[in-house]
């Protein structure tokens, strides 16, 4: 293909998951997605290989594009087949995100997958949220392991119900679960369509166009990374069961244009819930070397074929059942982006940012009774990491998220709480040159008594700045005016008030 074809390729490919995006959203209940859109959707190619991504959450992207090859291994796949999973270690994140995949066939050749993944607020903990302080798997909720929720094209109706009676809001989840079935056969069908008007062969070809161009503009941009090795080391904060200061470290070797991250020296799996398996950490890494990417760069397998990662089996990078993963996605991804980017500091210092606030600020919370059953999570942003050019952004979601805020009026509308404030925590960003944003703070007034989860970061150890930035302020929990710990689980009173304030960013380089 010429250099216009390909970019008109690319461009339609990527439209088909922004359009399985809209479909997701607008079909969904719950205000996990349809208000904070917690949810990805890729088109990937028959051997599993991703050739298109919408720019939702990277997390979720970066791992699909890790695990999804080993999965689609194991089925017998028949048109009209659609199969839904979460397990994490059989290429899930944490139990709440639930992915869907479903083959493309045409004349009965199977030309590759569309896919998405949401994150459900209710998975069937006894938590509400189900996002608990957990210590195994179990007790995260429902294990979906991957399994043909639809079989040429007829719902497993006894399946799906059992889906159903593990959750306690059966109609918010059913609306879920049928807006992600809608966003696949949405998928489907626009897939269909471009293969047919390029001819299968035309498109293969396409596909194979693409990745090569994904990968000459990574290796334009990853050789002016000077060959050597470049280490560094950060810490957890604890992981919820009383072990603290938690080391991930990572070296970096680069040689030419292939960069190969070693996670040796990592803490091993620990007893809290802060444990993620290797694609998650794949994900970190491969949304840091994107960064430095051309912005025109293609989400697709070329784009990161120069990229190896390893973590030693049983460490909290690659940790194995029945660990506990439920932060692991959403705080231990946080913090894997930080250490690959302290890294890169020392190797190309004036292209890294200062940390971020390091955390994705979890609050779970609801009630669970035979009067009502409710289930609230939201992540909150912070600080943005200073970078050699401006000051970081203030209040506002960084890196492996993408998600929105839910809106005060969404929120009061469909729960039991009262916002009371939500601001800008002036001062918390790092001082510099350049100064780094700010976090936020949140507080919520209980109309209702309730039991609420918190899974937070950055709450001991501060966000650093790089070249002579300084380090932000950590975040702070309080309820009823006393400060509680990252990660607890609280029995709260109707009358009384949450308060989270979130870290701010690093600073970058010098004040002079």
């Amino acid at each position: 293909m010429n250099p216009i074809e390909l970019s008109i390729f690319s461009s339609r490919i990527s439209a088909i998951c922004d359009e399985m995006g809209i479909v997701l959203q607008r079909a969904a209940f719950s205000p996990n997605i349809k208000d904070r859109l917690d949810f990805s959707c890729a088109i990937f190619d028959a051997k599993g290989e991703l050739c298109a991504q919408a720019a939702h959450i990277p997390v979720h992207l970066g791992s699909m594009a890790y695990a999804t090859r080993d999965i689609i291994g194991q089925v017998d796949w028949k048109k009209g087949d659609i199969l839904i999973l979460n397990d994490p270690f059989l290429g899930g994140t944490h139990l709440p995100d639930v992915t869907l995949i479903a083959p493309v066939f045409l004349n009965n050749k199977l030309l590759g997958y569309v896919a998405n993944r949401a994150h459900h607020a209710d998975i069937g903990a006894n938590s509400p949220g189900s996002m608990p302080v957990s210590s195994t798997l179990e007790e995260e909720g429902m294990i979906i392991p991957p399994t043909l929720i639809v079989h040429q094209g007829v719902r497993d109706d006894e399946f799906y119900q059992s889906l159903l009676k593990a959750v306690a809001n059966k109609k918010q989840s059913e609306g879920d679960f049928s807006a992600q079935i809608s966003a696949i056969q949405v998928g489907l069908d626009r897939l269909l369509v471009l293969i047919n008007s390029m001819g299968d062969d035309q498109y293969k070809q396409a596909l194979k166009g693409l990745n090569e161009y994904g990968e000459r503009l990574a290796k334009s941009a990853l050789v002016e990374i000077p060959d050597g090795e470049y280490s560094f080391t950060d810490v957890m904060d604890d992981d919820g069961q009383g072990t603290s200061d938690i080391k991930i470290c990572v070296k970096i070797s680069v040689n030419a244009h292939r960069i190969h991250v070693d996670f040796e020296g990592t803490a091993d799996q620990v007893a809290g819930n802060i444990n993620c398996p290797l694609s998650v950490a794949a994900a970190s890494v491969y949304y840091v070397f994107r960064c430095l990417m051309p912005r025109q760069t293609p989400a697709c397998a070329g784009t990161f074929k120069p990229i190896s990662l390893s973590a030693p089996v049983g460490s909290l990078l690659n940790a194995v059942r029945p660990a506990a993963v439920a932060a692991g996605n959403v705080e231990t991804s946080t913090r894997v982006v930080d250490v690959v980017m302290g890294a890169l500091a020392k190797a190309i210092p004036d292209k890294v940012a200062a940390a971020s606030h390091g955390s994705m600020n979890n609050v779970a919370m609801g009630v669970r009774s035979q009067k009502q059953n409710w289930d609230y999570y939201e992540t909150l942003g912070g600080g943005m990491g200073a970078f050699n050019g401006g000051d970081g952004l203030s209040a506002v979601q960084t890196h492996m998220t993408n998600t929105l805020n839910t809106p005060i009026e969404s929120l009061e509308l469909h729960y039991p709480l009262r916002v009371t404030r939500y601001e800008i925590r002036d001062g918390s960003g790092g001082k510099g040159k350049f100064n780094g944003g700010d976090g936020l703070i949140r507080e919520f007034e209980f109309l209702d008594d309730a039991q609420v989860t918190l899974l937070t970061e950055r709450r001991i150890k501060q966000p650093w700045g790089v070249n002579g930035g300084g380090d932000a302020s950590v975040g702070v929990n309080f309820y009823d005016g006393e400060k509680v710990g990252g990660k607890v689980s609280l029995k709260v009173k109707a009358g009384k008030r949450l308060r989270i304030e979130t870290p701010g960013g690093g600073g970058f380089g010098k004040n002079k």
